[in-house]
């Protein structure tokens, strides 16, 4: 049977994309809109990146942004550090370095990874071979992506999911599909609907991306008889697993919880990073990969930056051998449950009735829920006004979704700032409920006294 060739769409006509692309180069002012690739259509600034101009003003209590808080840092003892590695390393530190990472570093992950899992063979086995180091987890996550996602290809992702890996995917074109959460993290009866799905479609999903601990942006863990099932589904129906886990140090109780690469090595990529623990401005991290994967890791390093730097990878790998770094991590996790115990009784001694939120016993964030009709995007401008700043939930879904949801960020503001930011965001939400009520717009709910509920878990057709 002769295919026939399909009718071409007026967009398509030659001279007709040149035309839209010059209309459009004169509206943005950039002459070079015609020339660039396909895929950059994806491309858009994060909300939460948009925000830091403002969110960093000094008068603005800034309950948006991740930034780890460094004052515990021994800063002196770091700066002789530095000093001394340049001294008796600084030729080969400041060369040009491999493009798997720097070796004692890549041994010295494995360290690291042992503390939380409790030991080297919890963690589901380890060899430095099988170690990436990366500029930053984020840049293992755009690499994975571009190792295995082609145009329309679908990817897995919680619901709501992290901003910085929804920005990697839409510059790929990966079609994403959302699971629902719950107050136990990942839910796999919808993982295994959204499973199904795809197989009745004949698609399969490339990866599934999550970040089982102390979830970026909504605070919760994925519960541990739960990460049996998560990895069974995806062994079950061949997909990938993306396991990234920049916070799995920081609960507050010292609790950590069996990585899913523990559960199956050769199904998952595990993602690590130093920014939460250490210094988010040297961007060092790493994957941790079966061997194949690795391989293809370290031939996409090569062509995205040549190589890490060495030099933050033994600043670095300076710390871990000259500083108790356990301890550190330990202080960290005290001063983070402080700042959170600050913002959730300040949540419930200010939020207006109809307002709920995770409880997090780890990591940087709260994910609140706001009365129906508050649409959380709308309101950023007014809470700017009133000098403060939140992330709205529409940057933590890739159709847009999540306009009553608001993530808050505990991390970085002391915990009497946390408490003023938290009144300020108060005083907005009873402005935005007082005129929804004056139109008739919206009615609000009894805020639950106690145990409030996670995030909304969006229905299995969404996910």
């Amino acid at each position: 049977m002769t295919p026939t060739s399909p009718v071409p769409r007026p967009d398509a006509l030659p001279g007709a994309g040149a035309a839209a692309a010059g209309a459009a180069a004169g509206s943005t002012g950039d002459p070079h809109l015609d020339r660039y690739a396909a895929r950059t259509t994806g491309m858009t600034a994060s909300e939460i990146r948009a925000l830091f101009a403002v969110a960093s003003r000094p008068e603005v209590v800034s309950l948006a942004g991740g930034m780890p808080n460094l004052a515990a840092l021994p800063l002196d003892s770091l700066a002789v550090e530095v000093g001394r590695l340049v001294a008796t390393e600084g030729q080969g530190a400041l060369q040009y370095g491999s493009a798997q990472g720097v070796p004692v570093l890549r041994e010295q992950i494995g360290e690291v990874m042992a503390f939380e899992a409790g030991s080297l063979s919890a963690t589901g086995g380890f060899a430095p071979d099988d170690v990436v180091v990366t500029v930053g987890s984020q840049s293992a996550l755009d690499m994975l992506t571009r190792l295995f996602v082609d145009p329309g290809d679908v990817v897995l992702a919680e619901s709501p999911s992290y901003v910085g890996a929804l920005g990697s995917f839409a510059a790929y074109q990966a079609e994403v599909r959302h699971v629902a959460m719950d107050d136990d993290g990942l839910v796999p009866a919808a993982l295994e609907e959204a499973l199904q799905r795809l197989a009745r479609e004949g698609r399969r999903a490339k990866f599934l991306y999550t970040v089982p601990n102390f979830h970026n942006p909504v605070g919760v863990s994925l519960a541990p008889d739960r990460r049996g099932e998560v990895v069974e589904l995806c062994r079950r129906y061949g997909v990938l697993i993306v396991e990234d886990n920049p916070y799995g140090l920081l609960g507050f109780d010292g609790q950590t919880y069996p990585s899913l690469r523990s559960l199956d090595p050769e199904n998952v990529v595990y993602l690590g990073s130093f920014s939460k623990i250490f210094a988010s401005g040297l961007r060092v991290g790493w994957a941790l990969a079966p061997h194949g994967i690795r391989d293809k890791l370290v031939l996409a390093a090569e062509s995205a930056t040549l190589c890490p730097p060495a030099f933050t990878q033994l600043v670095v790998s300076r710390y871990l051998a000259t500083h108790d770094w356990r301890s550190l991590v330990k202080s960290f996790r005290e001063m983070y449950r402080e700042r959170c115990e600050a913002m959730l009784g300040a949540l419930e001694t200010h939020l207006p009735d109809g307002c709920r939120w995770t409880r997090p016993r780890g990591g940087f964030f709260v994910w609140a829920t706001v009365p129906e009709g508050v649409d959380t995007r709308a309101m950023l401008p007014r809470a700017i006004s009133a000098r403060v700043a939140y992330a709205s939930g529409t940057g933590f879904h890739a159709d847009g979704s999540g306009a009553r949801h608001m993530r808050l960020s505990f991390c970085y503001p002391p915990p009497e700032r946390i408490v003023e930011g938290v009144r300020r965001l108060a005083g907005v939400l009873d402005g935005e409920l007082e005129v929804l009520r004056t139109f008739g717009l919206s009615g609000t709910g009894a805020r639950p006294s106690s145990g409030t509920p996670g995030p909304q878990a969006p229905s299995v057709d969404t996910a």
